[in-house]
């Protein structure tokens, strides 16, 4: 027998509409409101206090970009599958082991079963769902399409994190190695070196000149190394503070785009992301001067962004995007030439797309050259330190031999 089920939903203006419905079961209910071009919020049996009700995991403080991936990706198979939003929150509510992220969505769930649009809701946590996220959604909602645009954010969040993993391997084994350099540097000069001299010292023995230099660069190391520690940290507070305003930004950015193989790395994985989530932007309908603008957002590099920003004005005055962008030589002919051809086509995400693809791998290349240059550069500069040291140290003790021997 059909039951009376009541529901809310919102129409393709984002209204929130209420109404009554016989099926046999929730999911009947859920699949012809979507015919009907209609988003469901709640499907309730009628005059019933049980709520069949699923919900969407949202993102907390602390959250990683793996975890919204997965969480956007998982929400959208539940919208696909036919089960109402809050109904789906409410589940991944329960799903999700970070405690923080799970309140978060759970707030969520509660504004959208308030009568709040899902990106309304997701707005009110810009730190876990920035405006990338929200614009998404909310043109997803416009468009009737929710479960498709929260796939393809996945898809975005998932590349992102690629990128950054890609990145950020790159550049920890030279850190590393080069930290460690410095660490056996500090500890030989103001730990080792001494017990040699003072060993020296107690047989009479004549040091040799390169022996002589590195007792005197020791001395000098024992005075300098906490002072020379104490400035570091306080320099990096400082460098910390200097860089997070707008002047600092821009002219560490700026620098870090003229170093010689890292600039070309910092250059493609900026226009990797400006290419990759303005194409998102444009194909999920954002209009392109708020595309632009939270694109400028994601570039991770003031330099871009204010070229994006200088884009973004001259788009608002009627001129093309290529015109803007081909006065900063930040963005390579070849990005430019193709924007512009997409322009002509009317196809400027797919062009995007396609940017975005080939820097992907330009990226992935960079970085494969830059490892294989860099680590035998850093086992060489490591061997070379620690061996002159050894060397040295010993050279006394051939002098010595020497004496003995002859005596």
């Amino acid at each position: 027998m059909p039951t009376t089920f009541a529901y809310k939903v919102r129409d393709t203006s984002g209204k929130l509409v209420t109404g009554q419905l016989e099926a046999d079961n929730t999911a009947l209910v859920v699949s012809k409101l979507r015919e009907m071009g209609l988003t469901p919020i709640s499907v309730d049996k009628a005059n019933s206090g049980f709520k069949r009700e699923i919900t969407i995991p949202g993102l907390g403080n602390r959250v990683k970009l793996k975890e919204v991936a997965v969480f956007s990706r998982q929400f959208a198979t539940m919208i696909d599958s036919g089960l109402t939003l809050t109904r789906s929150l409410a589940i991944l509510v329960g799903q999700t082991t970070n405690k923080h992220f799970a309140g978060v969505i759970d707030r969520v769930r509660a504004d959208v079963e308030s009568g709040l649009s899902l990106s309304q809701a997701l707005d009110r946590h810009p730190k876990q769902f920035p405006r990338l996220y929200v614009s998404m959604v909310r043109a997803g909602e416009t468009g009737g399409s929710l479960d498709q645009t929260l796939l393809q954010l996945a898809t975005t969040l998932e590349k992102q994190v690629e990128l950054r993993g890609k990145v950020r391997s790159a550049m920890t084994y030279p850190v590393s190695v080069m930290a460690l350099v410095l660490v056996i540097l500090a500890i030989m000069l103001v730990v080792i070196v001494p017990i040699f001299k003072k060993m020296y010292e107690s047989l009479g023995s004549h040091l040799p000149v390169p022996t002589q230099v590195l007792v005197s660069i020791s001395n000098l190391a024992v005075v300098l190394v906490p002072v020379l520690l104490g400035v570091g940290i306080v320099g990096l507070f400082v460098f910390r503070r200097w860089v997070a305003t707008d002047r600092g930004r821009l002219a560490w950015d700026s620098f870090k785009l003229r170093l010689p193989i890292a600039g070309a790395l910092a250059r493609k994985t900026a226009i990797t992301r400006f290419a990759g989530t303005l194409s998102t932007l444009m194909r999920n309908g954002v209009p392109l001067l708020e595309a632009l603008d939270i694109t400028r957002g994601t570039v991770n590099n003031a330099v871009v962004a204010r070229a994006i920003e200088a884009a973004a004005e001259g788009a608002q005055r009627g001129e093309p995007l290529t015109q803007a962008l081909a006065q900063h030589p930040v963005f390579p002919y070849m990005v430019v030439q193709m924007i512009g051809v997409g322009e002509e086509t009317g196809a400027v995400d797919d062009m995007l797309a396609k940017v975005a693809q080939f820097y992907e791998q330009e990226v992935e290349a960079t970085i494969n050259s830059l490892t294989s240059i860099l680590e035998p550069l850093m086992v060489v500069v490591l061997g070379s330190v620690v061996g002159s040291i050894v060397i040295c140290l010993y050279l006394p003790m051939f002098d010595i031999y020497k004496a003995v021997g002859n005596s």
